[in-house]
């Protein structure tokens, strides 16, 4: 299999030492992700964990009136069903496809297994928690105290930061679910940010167009959860020769790898 369609596409997976990467290698299972497609729901018992390489998940919290918002987002960098290593195996959210694309799926008990020897595993995947539960508090406090165009901002970089192209598809009622806001509050902070040159919007489709200005316009939440994956999943030892290399080298090859996999998508289409 092709690199660019491999595990090593997730960067936790990558990040793993070449004895830990193949003892899991082959129980690997690559799957379809569909768009609006619930992997978990509260309640339901989780029996295996996903590993993203081009879909991106959203974790929603949905109330008893039917609203819902957006807890955390999970693409390439992560991993889906954190519970299921920390000892539970219900969650109270909702894991549903936000862009459609496919992942790798694992057993949860063969990655408790690996997760139980300690280790490299056990400490990626704690730090990697770590980050997780960083953006969870950071898009609370965003939620609460910046403008939706700010919200609007943050989640957009946060979407093509884990996908292979600066496009995400999304209507704005959905994106609106995501923020928890109305839908109004979306149409006018999308209106604001297109006629600044930032994205163009149109049937169901962003594209985001001057990624520069688009960080300039963003709320610190957006450096924060950043850097924080980036302080916490450097520095593994023992790892991947990509961790040998500086931030800026690192996010030139990850660059590289997403470029060259909307290459491939768009030589295939």
């Amino acid at each position: 299999m092709p690199f660019s369609n491999g595990p090593k596409q997730n960067l936790l997976l990558a990040a793993l030492p070449l004895a830990e990467f193949n003892r899991l290698l082959e129980d690997l299972e690559l799957v379809d992700m569909g768009l609006g497609e619930v992997l978990y729901s509260p309640g339901s018992i989780m029996q295996c964990v996903y590993f993203p390489t081009t879909a991106v998940v959203s974790l929603l919290y949905v109330l008893e009136s039917g609203s819902s918002a957006e807890i955390a987002i999970v693409g390439n960098e992560g991993i889906l069903g954190i519970s299921l290593f920390l000892g539970e195996v219900t969650t109270p959210s909702h894991a549903v496809v936000q862009s459609a694309g496919q992942a790798y799926r694992l057993k949860a008990k063969l990655l408790n297994i690996e997760f139980n020897r300690g280790g490299p595993v056990l400490r990626l995947l704690l730090r990697y928690t770590q980050a997780l539960i960083t953006q969870m508090t950071q898009t609370a406090v965003c939620n609460r105290h910046h403008s939706i165009e700010q919200q609007l901002c943050r989640w957009l970089l946060l979407s093509i930061d884990r996908l292979p192209s600066n496009s995400v598809h999304m209507t704005q009622e959905l994106i609106a679910n995501m923020l928890g806001v109305r839908r109004e509050g979306v149409t006018e902070a999308a209106g604001k940010l297109q006629k600044k040159g930032l994205i163009q919007y149109a049937r169901g489709q962003i594209n985001v167009i001057d990624r520069p200005k688009l960080e300039q316009a963003v709320c610190e939440c957006y450096v924060v959860v950043k850097k924080e994956f980036d302080r916490l999943i450097s520095d593994i030892p023992n790892g991947d020769p990509l961790h040998i290399l500086g931030q800026s080298d690192r996010r030139k090859v990850f660059k590289s790898v997403r470029q060259k996999n909307s290459s491939d998508r768009r030589d295939e289409s």
